[in-house]
Formats: structure tokens, C-alpha cells, sequence
């Protein structure tokens, strides 16, 4: 696999355009963040504001202005930090495994575990990207573009390996297959028939019998 501008280093850190992104916990900053991202999913950006974020955070409105001046800067930081956590997921499950069939099963399934499970920063990440402006909507598309890269280069790998056969356009197929992963988050329901698990493998059964090369397929 050729390097790209994501990369995952290990101890919860995720390389984002060159600048280290921490995806785990780190006290104050993290416990806003998290509490503001739970907010935004529930309610929606344009209807939380900074004033509830800093009740659920047991903190006073002026000691959160002092750290983020406006919405949306909290929402920008948010979605680094999501775009960290994901590429931290998907980076560390295509590591784990030198089977590229199964490398592609824990790739899908650790996207969809970081979109519904880990945090909900991913979530908002991907559904809440419209509410910024015009500047800080570039920097997050860029990033965001970014991690859509690192699916490139696992499919052109995949391609370049004949596990995909060379007439599959990845473009298409990373369109396709990450508009169908972002899409659980719509409909999923935890305590529903369907794991979060049972979803994933079906997503990447489907992927076996209509893109992986009989010759390589279990």
C-alpha cells in the first residue's frame, strides 16, 4: 500500500495532513468535546447551544467561551478529532491482518464501529459538515477528502493484487461502499435484531460476490 496523508501510528494518535491528531481521551478538552458531539447528534448543531454544552459539561458558559468563541469552532474541532478517531479505527484494522479479503472485512466493520460505537464525533462529522462556513467547510472537506483517500488506496491495492479484478472502477466502488457504511447510521438500532457486527460481515459478503475475484474469494 503507498503512503497517503492519513496515516495511524499507534497509542490512539492518527497522522491528519501531517499534524498528529490524539484520538483518545484527554480530560477537559475530551469531555466537552464528548458531551458537545453527544448534543449535536441528538439535537442537531443548529439546535444545541454553547450555553447547554456547558451544563452537560457541569461547567460555567464564560470558562467554555473562554475556549471556544463561537460554535462553531467547537464543531471544527470536533470533526479533527473525529476524522482522527476513524482513520485511527480503519488504519489499525487494515494493520492487524496481512489477508487482503479479510483485511476488507475489518476495515468495514471498523468504520461502522467508530461511526456508531466509539464516538459520536464520526457521526457528526458526517452529517453536520453543511452547518460550518465557508472556510472552516473547506478544511473539513479536505480532511474529510483525505480519509476517503486511504479507502482509495486499500481498493487500488486490492486491484493492483487481483483481489479486485482490474475492470472495477474504485472510485465508483469507495462511493458506493462509504455511502452504504455512513448510511447504517441512519436506521441502526442497538438494541434492534441485527448486530453492528452481522451488518458489517453482510456489507462485506455482498463486496465478496460482486467485486473479489473467484480465484481469491473463501
Amino acid at each position: 500500500m503507498t503512503d497517503y496523508k492519513l496515516a495511524y501510528l499507534g497509542d490512539g494518535i492518527a497522522m491528519v495532513d501531517g499534524h498528529n491528531i490524539r484520538t483518545g481521551k484527554s480530560g477537559y478538552q475530551s469531555d466537552v468535546l464528548s458531551h458537545a458531539a453527544r448534543l449535536f447528534r441528538e439535537k442537531g448543531f443548529e439546535k444545541t447551544s454553547l450555553k447547554e454544552i456547558a451544563e452537560a459539561c457541569n461547567m460555567l458558559p464564560g470558562s467554555l467561551y473562554y475556549r471556544y468563541s463561537t460554535k462553531e469552532a467547537l464543531l471544527v474541532e470536533l470533526m479533527r478529532r473525529g476524522v482522527g478517531l476513524v482513520t485511527a479505527e480503519v488504519g489499525s484494522a487494515y494493520a492487524s491482518s496481512d489477508d487482503p479479503v479479510e483485511r476488507l472485512r475489518l476495515c468495514i466493520n471498523a468504520h461502522l464501529r467508530a461511526l456508531l460505537v466509539d464516538s459520536d464525533a464520526v457521526y457528526v462529522l458526517l452529517f453536520e459538515w453543511r452547518a460550518l462556513g465557508p472556510e472552516s467547510r473547506e478544511e473539513i472537506i479536505e480532511l474529510r477528502d483525505q480519509y476517503e483517500t486511504l479507502w482509495s488506496e486499500i481498493l487500488e491495492t486490492m486491484i493492483e493484487q487481483g483481489v479486485i479484478p482490474k475492470g472495477v472502477n474504485s472510485r465508483l466502488l469507495r462511493l458506493i461502499g462509504l455511502g452504504a457504511l455512513n448510511w447504517v447510521a441512519t436506521w441502526f438500532d442497538p438494541s434492534g435484531t441485527h448486530s453492528l457486527d452481522a451488518i458489517g460481515d453482510l456489507i462485506w459478503q455482498i463486496a465478496i460476490d460482486g467485486v473479489i475475484s473467484k480465484s481469491v474469494q473463501r
